[in-house]
């Protein structure tokens, strides 16, 4: 895949298996989590609902995979009680597979059952059209994630952490804590007074998103990998 086929892809998938092997687990299970977020109003089943929780505390290295497996198992039974193929089934399967111990896996299991989840699983027209547009959402979320970094690295002026006494890492770790991205343009007007000039930086951060915990520009201010 060339940088120009990542910027205009609409496929999730295969933007996955592009990213194998050369990405970290924790932005994986961010992917994953993000897609679960997207659709939360459709797990509505309270032995999915905190897969959520669960499957980000595994993402920040909180708790180890044997931790989760009481709330994975409750999350395996409720897709188990709901019928093969319904959008209720997906939702729960997708809440389930965030939480799997293969991040990659939890990425595209996730994100497959998601998509499904809101464009359903027969050749409906309406409902492949649903799909589709958030399979091209969830290749928004990707780009968010890892940006252009598989291609091409982006340097961080050491100095731009030290300005103004840590202003740059106090607000990118406030957006983060927060999630508050609404906030990222104030970050790039700030990065810009620190005499952050990287048209990647600044650009991503005053673009409107989507974007979510993984961000790969918050990331870099924050050296998380």
């Amino acid at each position: 895949m060339t940088e120009a086929e990542w910027l205009a892809c609409t496929d999730p998938e295969s933007m996955l298996k592009f990213l194998q092997g050369k990405v970290s687990d924790r932005k994986l299970r961010w992917f994953a989590v993000a897609c679960c977020r997207r659709i939360s109003h459709l797990i509505l089943d309270p032995r999915s609902q905190p897969a959520v929780e669960a499957a980000e505390h595994l993402a920040e290295g909180l708790v180890a995979d044997d931790d989760v497996w009481p709330t994975r198992d409750e999350a395996d039974l409720a897709g188990a009680d709901s019928e093969r193929g319904d959008g209720c089934q997906d939702s729960r399967e997708a809440a389930f597979q965030m939480m799997d111990p293969d991040a990659f896996f939890a990425a595209d299991a996730a994100s497959f059952c998601a998509a499904h989840a809101v464009g359903g699983r027969t050749g409906d027209e309406a409902e492949k059209t649903a799909r589709q547009a958030e399979q091209a959402a969830q290749a928004d979320l990707l780009r968010d994630i890892f940006g252009t970094l598989a291609f091409r690295g982006v340097s961080l002026d050491p100095s731009l952490l030290v300005w103004n006494g840590g202003t740059v890492v106090k607000l990118a770790q406030g957006i983060y804590d927060d999630r508050a991205f609404d906030r990222l343009p104030v970050l790039a007007d700030a990065l810009e007074e620190a005499g952050c000039t990287d048209v990647d930086i600044l650009g991503h951060c005053r673009q409107p998103g989507p974007h979510v915990r993984g961000c790969w520009c918050v990331d870099l201010l924050l050296a998380k990998s």
